[in-house]
């Protein structure tokens, strides 16, 4: 090697362990312990089973607990949180400007998204089927059966782009109605404006369990795409992104090991596994990686369960929705939700 290339291979090695100090040490933690509360996403209305808030301000939902993990992995409560009602479209501007800390609203992970908006985006959280929602009396099988009728389409999300991919490369025609709020769409749609509503699965169950006669519609089994939704945080800052990563990987893998809320005091009392007591912070080590206390991930469970707990209360068998977990089940029960390796 001549000393030129010796010297800069040298330079570059120098700089490394300072390059990966100031990339851990992003000022988003930072800036929320400081304030005391973590700026969160909700929605303009309510996007029933994920962000639903009622006549009194308080919200909930699959992504609200989520926001909810988050505040209490970094901030150790629940309640330190204040949820932005934000549109689809306003939600990437919102987090650029610094009106919220985080985006937990449902976002595809896209790679225009993350290469031309300055975002960075989590491990999924969630696998989001695209299904269409159709009126029973039209009698259609497939997507092929609805050449020429009006879809429903929230406006400003992925679902545009897949409904277009999908029906353009079969050459079915179709016309697109666009809204911004969840309830516009639902209003036209039961109204009879709309032959059909594109959207995830989950959104569409939810969406017929609340029509004034829900066996008039039907869920075909046709599915469009799946896609990877996860929490978006603005580009450069690794050391949030670490924390949203593990903060999900800790809820998975509390129901991994059956830690529920409701006995994770019994299982740190006596953990089954080494990495059971590092996850329930009896060991040191998982917080000072992060910045966090140790016992981050206990704090969370104990305040909100597990990955298992938080779905089936907000859109699963115990919501009023009893949607199916599908591809959201854990790799171990045929779904595609896995843990990471705590070491």
């Amino acid at each position: 090697m001549n000393k030129l290339l010796l010297g800069g291979f040298v330079a570059a090695m120098l700089l490394m362990p300072t390059q990966a100090v100031q990339a851990a040490s992003g000022d988003t933690v930072k800036t929320i312990m400081e304030r005391g509360s973590l700026l969160c996403t909700g929605h303009n209305g309510s996007y029933l089973g994920f962000a639903e808030v009622d006549d009194k301000g308080k919200w909930t939902g699959f992504d609200i607990e989520f926001c909810k993990a988050l505040a209490t992995a970094i901030l150790g409560a629940p309640d330190k949180l204040q949820i932005i009602p934000v549109s689809w479209a306003q939600r990437f501007p919102a987090l650029q400007s610094g009106d919220i800390d985080v985006i937990i609203k449902v976002t595809g992970w896209t790679m225009s998204r993350d290469t031309e908006l300055g975002l960075q985006f989590s491990r999924p959280y969630f696998i989001g089927p695209t299904n269409i929602l159709t009126r029973a009396e039209l009698g259609a099988k497939s997507a092929a059966d609805l050449e020429g009728g009006v879809f429903c389409i929230n406006a400003g999300t992925s679902i545009e782009r897949i409904v277009a991919d999908y029906m353009g490369a079969r050459g079915i025609e179709y016309e697109a109605l666009n809204f911004e709020k969840g309830e516009e769409l639902r209003a036209a749609l039961y109204a009879g404006r709309c032959d059909a509503l594109a959207g995830f699965g989950p959104f569409l169950a939810a969406t017929r369990f609340n029509a004034p006669t829900p066996e008039d519609f039907v869920i075909l089994d046709e599915v469009l795409a799946l896609e990877p939704e996860s929490i978006a945080a603005r580009q450069g800052d690794d050391n949030f992104i670490d924390v949203i990563n593990w903060m999900v990987s800790a809820l998975l893998m509390a129901e991994e090991n059956g830690i529920t809320q409701a006995n994770v005091d019994a299982v740190r009392a006596d953990p089954p596994s080494a990495s059971v007591e590092r996850l329930l912070g009896v060991t040191p080590g998982i917080g000072a990686r992060l910045g966090l206390s140790d016992d981050w991930a206990y704090t969370v469970i104990k305040a909100l369960g597990n990955y298992g707990e938080i779905y089936e209360r907000t859109v699963g068998e115990t919501s009023p929705y009893k949607l199916p977990r599908g591809k959201n089940h854990l790799w171990s029960n045929g779904g595609l939700l896995y843990t990471l390796v705590l070491d």
